[in-house]
Parts: structure tokens; C-alpha cells; sequence
């Protein structure tokens, strides 16, 4: 389960897709996507922000994935090591 977990990618993200990041199943970045009408040089908090949202809700789809996919082979038993 771990090798599979590492191969995949997992999406996220923020501002109606304004932004995107995609990330491997090893917490890596992979890709960054910003729309145009993000960039604003005025506004670069905003940017930050919208960033930090997507990558952060790519992270949590791993761990649910994760939770998932260990809750179905433990049957929702704790297995103490197993990640």
C-alpha cells in the first residue's frame, strides 16, 4: 500500500481553481498552476494565502486517502507502525 500511496497525485485547490497544486503521495509538490487573474502585485497576501489553501488541502486528501485505505484493510483496528 505504501509504493502505491508514493506513485499517486493528489489536487488541490483554492480561489474557484484559480489555484491549483498537485502533490505525490510522498508530500512532494509537483506542479503549481495560478490563473492570471490571481497575480496581482498589489495583493500578494492574497496570492500566499490561496496558495497555502491548496496545498494544504491536497495534503489532507493523502492523509484521508490513507485513513481510508488502512481503515479498510484493519477493518478500523489501530495497527501500531503501519505509516
Amino acid at each position: 500500500m505504501q509504493k502505491e500511496l508514493e506513485t499517486m497525485e493528489f489536487e488541490g485547490t483554492a480561489g474557484g481553481e484559480a489555484v491549483k497544486i498537485v502533490v505525490t503521495g510522498k508530500k512532494q509538490v509537483v506542479n503549481v498552476e495560478l490563473k492570471t487573474e490571481v497575480v496581482d502585485p498589489d495583493d500578494i497576501e492574497m496570492l500566499q494565502d490561496l496558495i497555502m489553501a491548496a496545498t494544504n488541502e491536497a495534503l489532507r486528501k493523502i492523509d484521508e486517502y490513507h485513513d481510508t485505505k488502512i481503515n479498510g484493510i484493519s477493518g478500523g483496528v489501530n495497527l501500531p507502525g503501519v505509516f
